[in-house]
């Protein structure tokens, strides 16, 4: 697939991949459990609230 692009283009693509790369490898650094169970809890804790209600603007 490389062959088929520019030079630039190809380079381009590889830093891509290895951004996303390092963006995965990240997650699997000591402490992030930590973090992903903060934003389990707090999606669990507004699941369970009931959603907000709106007032009505009065018209005007």
């Amino acid at each position: 697939m490389d062959e088929d692009l520019d030079p630039r283009e190809a380079e381009r693509t590889r830093r891509r991949d290895k951004d996303l790369e390092a963006e995965r490898r990240a997650l699997l650094n000591p402490g992030m459990g930590k973090v992903f169970k903060q934003i389990q809890d707090a999606q669990a804790r507004s699941a369970d609230e009931p959603p907000k209600r709106r007032r009505r603007r009065s018209p005007g």
